[in-house]
């Protein structure tokens, strides 16, 4: 990646997968592609083995240790992920200075359950960036505030329908804050960083 990053962001998984999930890998080749340094980061429970999540604030006090080692003062700090991740993003944003929030398939609320609604945990005031599908049986939040809100025609919770054009359209909203650059032939991986909670 020719020059230094224009800003940092963080992606986190979701509570039964990896940071290997296609949308998160797709999110991250276009945001590398236009200059922004991206970590993917596991949590400590996914590290140990489990598969079943530690408690909110655990995961809370985990993301925040990595996105307070990694953020470079003076660089945007853009906190994300899919699912629990999202969550955890949005949770954590005004606490860690973020200068946005890119949720990908945020869970609105459990399935079945619209009554146990989970809105209030996106950060109005932030810039915000939910990418889910239509058929998401988690819900589809409302846009609010600072809070934009992108549906994918026939996707569900996985976001695997057209994740090329899923990370196209986070690699845009990331640009049209300022926190990416035109995308170049030949990005590389350099700004990617892999660590764990």
């Amino acid at each position: 990646m020719p020059g230094p990053a224009v800003s940092l962001l963080l992606l986190g998984h979701g509570a039964g997968g990896g940071v290997d999930a296609p949308d998160l890998i797709a999110v991250r080749d276009a945001a590398v592609a236009a200059g922004v340094r991206v970590a993917l980061v596991t949590q400590p429970y996914r590290v140990a083995g489990r598969r079943a999540p530690a408690p909110a604030g655990q995961l809370d006090e985990a993301w925040s240790a990595v996105a307070r080692a990694l953020h470079v003062p003076g660089t945007p700090l853009i906190l994300g992920g899919r699912s629990s991740g999202a969550r955890v993003a949005c949770r954590t944003a005004t606490t860690l200075g973020a200068a946005g929030v890119l949720a990908l398939a945020f869970p609105l609320h459990p399935p079945g359950r619209p009554e146990k609604s989970r809105a209030g945990e996106l950060p109005r005031d932030l810039p915000t960036l939910v990418i889910n599908g239509d058929r998401d049986p988690f819900g589809v939040p409302e846009p609010a505030g600072a809070v934009e809100v992108r549906v994918r025609p026939g996707a569900v919770h996985d976001l695997r329908k057209d994740v090329a054009g899923t990370a196209a359209i986070a690699a845009e909203w990331l640009r049209s804050h300022g926190w990416a650059r035109q995308a170049r032939n030949g990005g590389s991986p350099s700004g990617v960083t892999q660590t764990h909670a």
